[in-house]
């Protein structure tokens, strides 16, 4: 299962890092796993990942659960939507090509945007589900 979940996020890193309408939204290649402190804003990073048995009597599969922050210190919501939205459009329903597997479905379940006020950030979480089978 975990292989599964490294693939898919290879998969969507590879996605987001080759838009250049989103690398144009962030000001660079700025899709990260994890970011140092000093880097300039708008980003984006992952976040939690869960996954989860989905196999059948016929197939192998997961379900996968991840989170993609988007953090902004623009005046305002817009540009934190702005950038949620390019995400959902870049991911959701679309295919992915993952070695090894097989992407069944891929769909943006939750967003949320708010200001959180100890970093001065505009703060967005979206999350997507995915059903990926051994392929």
């Amino acid at each position: 299962m975990a292989s599964a979940a490294i693939e898919l996020q290879k998969a969507v890193f590879a996605l987001l890092q080759g838009d250049a309408t989103l690398t144009t939204m962030l000001g660079g290649a700025k899709v990260f796993d994890h970011t140092k402190s000093d880097v300039a804003f708008p980003y984006v990073t992952f976040g939690r990942t869960s996954f989860y048995d989905w196999s059948t009597g016929t197939e192998i599969g997961t379900e996968h659960l991840f989170t993609l922050h988007v953090w902004s210190k623009a005046k305002g919501k817009q540009e934190t939507l702005d950038i949620m939205q390019r995400l959902e459009t870049l991911l959701h329903d679309k295919p992915l090509a993952m070695s090894g597997f097989r992407l069944v479905n891929l769909r943006q379940e939750f967003a949320e945007t708010r200001f959180d006020e100890d970093q001065s950030v505009y703060h967005g979480l979206i999350r997507f589900r995915a059903v990926v089978e051994a392929g």
